[in-house]
């Protein structure tokens, strides 16, 4: 990993991909996005505050474990005057999103140990099938992949 020295305090688009590991078209992507700031010089170069380092390490980190970019977005627009997230940010808003993780993991848990049953099945048209009906929301009222229109009997074919 190349180091920057200390005294830099603007880096360009090549030295923040290489430091944060992100390509350079994703941190272009996130600078569209309002996740992270540049400002141009003269000759039309972006140029980031080295604070763009830990910013484009939290967007990284939030992406890793499933988090959308705009709660992401929600979440940088939440810090006082656009700081950079510090630790205490992390744990707070991780505690945030915890919730949602375990309702995902619970979700992905429950596809995993009925995965199986669609190995052989090919349509879908299983009578309870997690993956077009996950909580078996429709199933009582007959089987297979298609929605069934409402207050309609279920066919035999």
């Amino acid at each position: 990993m190349p180091q920057i020295p200390f005294e830099v305090q603007e880096l360009t688009v090549g030295q923040l991909s290489a430091r944060s590991g992100a390509a350079v078209s994703a941190l272009h992507f996130y600078e569209t996005k309002g996740l992270i700031d540049s400002r141009r010089t003269a000759g039309n170069q972006r140029r980031y505050d080295r604070d763009a380092l830990r910013r484009v390490a939290f967007i990284r980190a939030a992406q890793r474990v499933g988090i959308p970019l705009a709660t992401i977005r929600e979440a940088l627009d939440g810090l006082p005057d656009g700081r950079t997230p510090n630790r205490e940010d992390w744990a707070r808003l991780s505690e945030l999103w915890r919730e949602e993780l375990d309702r995902r993991i619970e979700q992905l848990g429950r596809l995993r140990d009925h995965l199986d049953d669609c190995i052989g099945c090919g349509c879908l048209s299983l009578k309870s099938c997690v993956l077009s009906n996950p909580d078996d929301a429709i199933g009582k009222l007959g089987s297979g992949s298609r929605l069934l229109v409402e207050g309609r009997a279920p066919s035999d074919d």
